[in-house]
């Protein structure tokens, strides 16, 4: 697999072409140039070569080569390391990733590994606006960033279609086990992704607030955007998960009417059922002298109070809905 994505140098916003890593600390030594270095889950001796070409802290270095790192904004003195979360629909499933990223003054390289998509086309979104990459690195980072949250919507989405279809069947009568497991699935999920991109929010808050050298004013409202866009959809997040909540407590509410309903009308019949019960356990004592016992109607009016009294019972258990 190629670790080397796309490795570009850039002047006043024009591309000068591609280079080898091997030339990169001598192009980012000329005046108003950087170098953009894409790279896919590289190995430790490409990491090595890239710490020595653009002079990275070897801690900043340690990380990248070790995924799942939370996402973060470390300071390594005239340079940043920045950790983002990644997450894209895969099959329907969402896949998670991660994004590392050393911006400097005169470059700018991006790490991904596990399931990310490509940045092909936000390297070419910044080519087309060459006025803006000429603002130096701090434009090709809004765009990564600005791309990975954009990536979170599609999730969300189909988050909010998910508990759609999981609402639908709890009114349907459908509310058994397997609802209240994919509710607490998808609360799950909804966490997960929540934790991605809340940090996001911070790292663009102190990318204006405190890193001005690479961040120019001119570019202090795109991250300010993006800012923006994580609150927007943080505040989706925490809306459905409330829904969620609401959700498990009406499941569970049906789940307890749906007994009541079947307690009901067992007692309903339990209380039908007593009266030839009470009627033939008295014929059933073993006594000489009973009621009506010699006598040749004893027997049909007993049998038509039983049946009666049944039906007396039945009909106003009936109006009360309990049968």
């Amino acid at each position: 697999m190629t670790m080397i994505i796309n490795s570009v140098a850039y002047r006043k916003g024009e591309r000068l072409g591609d280079i080898t890593v091997e030339d990169i600390s001598e192009v980012i030594k000329q005046p108003d140039t950087f170098v953009w270095l894409g790279l896919y889950e590289p190995d430790a001796a490409m990491l090595r070569k890239i710490q020595e070409e653009f002079h990275l802290h070897e801690l900043a270095i340690e990380d990248a080569r070790n995924a799942h790192q939370r996402p973060k904004l470390e300071t390594y003195g005239d340079s940043l390391f920045i950790v983002l979360k990644t997450a894209q629909l895969e099959e329907g499933k969402v896949v998670y990733g991660e994004t590392h990223l050393f911006v400097g003054s005169n470059f700018l390289v991006s790490v991904r590994h596990g399931s990310s998509s490509s940045y092909t086309q936000v390297r070419d979104r910044c080519e087309r606006a060459a006025k803006m990459l000429a603002k130096g690195p701090g434009f090709g980072l809004y765009a990564l960033m600005d791309f990975v949250v954009d990536n979170y919507q599609p999730v969300v989405a189909q988050f909010e279609k998910d508990f759609d279809d999981i609402e639908t069947d709890i009114f349907k009568n459908k509310s058994d086990n397997l609802v209240i497991e994919r509710l607490y699935d998808l609360k799950r999920q909804m966490l997960e992704l929540r934790n991605a991109a809340l940090p996001v929010a911070g790292i663009s808050h102190e990318l204006v607030r405190l890193h001005e050298d690479l961040i120019p004013k001119e570019l202090r409202a795109y991250f300010r955007d993006i800012e923006d866009h994580v609150s927007r959809l943080l505040n989706i997040l925490d809306s459905m998960r409330e829904m969620l909540t609401t959700a498990m407590g009406v499941n569970l509410a049906l789940v307890a009417n749906s007994q009541n309903e079947v307690v009901k009308r067992l007692a309903g019949w339990g209380a039908i059922l007593a009266i030839p019960t009470v009627v033939y356990s008295q014929y059933g004592m073993n006594f000489k002298w009973m009621p009506e016992l010699q006598w040749q109607f004893g027997y049909p009016l007993a049998v038509a109070v039983t049946v009666t009294g049944c039906a007396l019972v039945f009909r106003h258990l009936r109006r009360a809905g309990w049968v």
